[in-house]
């Protein structure tokens, strides 16, 4: 049976109508709110509010806000005038059932024409996408033509060159074989004419002896050529050289490493690695990868991005027990509980992650901030305002520019001051 909402604030203006609902501790989202041109309905279970507007209102330029327990509706009206009510009056069942039913009917209606009105410009934009691509690859395979005709034209061009020079070579070896050839045969013939004219000397002993000294003389000149070798230096004796490293877990060199940093690194690796080893159920059946807390963290964080904020709780968890000095893992464990409607858990792990966040200096700003902000949501949540503003005002000593924390810090002091009034 759900309870239904009596409690609610609006005013209004010529042009608009300013609604204010409280949830009373019911968290709400945008799908539970419905809103047509003269009937808005809010379903947070266990709460229920219905409301046949006094005359239409421009529903696609209509807003809602929620925040801090409450929604905050500015409905633009279609005419400008001020109203007597904000709901009809003296309105039987039946013009109420009527008019409702019609709300839904026209809203299934407008869904459809927007769904379709989605489709048509997903078909353009992709049917542009595609003309956009084929002109793009057009363009590619052009560029990649000319650069192969213009690398063809090239190739062409050089090897013309080359055979020119080939032929010029070629003639130029002629010419200068011809001209060796030319100076070998003028001493031969001058020879052979000398070797004639002994040989018609009768003295044969002359003659023997000048044949034998112009025999052997002439063998020896003409056609024997003195070929000396070129002496090659012997080739390098092979030898070996030993080099002895010192021997180092760090892949640096020991005057470039910080030996502190590097035992601290040590000494974690050697307590994450105990505590795998160490008799966990739920590492049984993973990978090693998987058993590595960034890993999990990694993992956690994508669970969170598509709202499967249990998954992202069970990684933590894990994470958590594998190294439980990284508060990281505790802020994003806390925002998840904040998703869950878990806020003491989300108190104590924004705690946590405080502790962990110190000393504070400049490289955890951003992490502080954002501790502070999730344990005063929490505690905002739980009605605790007090403890709620001084964490939001530590926030804002940390980043005092950020203007969000600060008209939530308002909006708190607000709270405070209406509590303080009503008691």
């Amino acid at each position: 049976m759900p309870v239904w909402l009596r409690e609610h604030s609006w005013r209004q203006t010529l042009t608009a109508v300013y609604l204010s609902l409280p949830l009373r501790g019911a968290r709400a989202t945008p799908a539970n709110i419905f809103c047509s041109e003269q009937y808005l309905k809010v379903s947070v279970p266990p709460f229920l509010f219905e409301a046949i507007l006094y005359a239409p209102i421009d529903d696609t330029n209509s807003t809602a806000k929620i925040g801090n327990g409450n929604i905050f509706f500015t409905l633009y009206k279609k005419e400008h005038a001020m109203w007597d009510s904000l709901t009809l009056a003296n309105a039987d069942k039946e013009k109420l059932q009527y008019l409702r039913e019609n709300a839904v009917l026209k809203a299934h209606e407008k869904a459809k024409e927007e769904t379709e009105a989605k489709k048509i410009t997903k078909q353009d934009h992709k049917k542009y996408a595609l003309e956009a691509t084929m002109k793009v690859e057009e363009a590619e395979r052009k560029r990649i033509e000319d650069l192969k005709e213009k690398e063809r034209q090239k190739v062409a061009e050089e090897l013309e060159l080359w055979k020119n020079q080939q032929k010029d070579g070629d003639k130029y070896m002629s010419i200068q074989k011809k001209g060796e050839l030319h100076q070998e045969t003028e001493p031969l013939k001058e020879r052979k004419s000398g070797k004639v004219s002994k040989t018609r000397i009768p003295n044969e002993g002359t003659s023997k002896t000048r044949l034998k000294s112009t025999k052997g003389h002439g063998s020896c000149s003409i056609f024997s050529q003195d070929l000396k070798e070129e002496q090659l230096p012997a080739p390098r004796a092979a030898a070996t050289i030993k080099v002895n490293f010192t021997p180092r877990v760090f892949p640096t060199a020991l005057r470039e490493s910080r030996v502190a940093e590097e035992e601290e690194w040590l000494h974690k690796q050697a307590e994450a690695r105990r505590i795998i080893n160490s008799d966990l159920s739920e590492l049984e059946d993973l990978k090693e990868e998987e058993k590595n807390p960034d890993w999990l963290k990694d993992k956690g964080n994508k669970m969170f991005a598509m709202g499967d904020y249990l998954g992202a709780v069970n990684a933590y968890n894990l994470a958590v027990r594998l190294n439980n000095k990284l508060p990281l893992l505790y802020l994003n464990r806390a925002a998840c509980h904040l998703k869950l409607r878990n806020l003491h858990k989300a108190v104590e792990d924004s705690s946590k992650a405080l502790e962990l966040l110190t000393p504070p200096v400049a490289d955890n700003e951003k992490a502080r901030v954002k501790a502070h902000v999730r344990r005063g949501t929490a505690l905002c949540q739980l009605e605790l305002y007090t403890e709620g503003l001084q964490d939001y005002e530590a926030a804002l000593k940390i980043d005092p520019r950020n203007k969000n924390i600060e008209k939530d810090a308002e909006k708190i002091r607000h709270l405070i001051q209406g509590t303080m009034q009503s008691s």
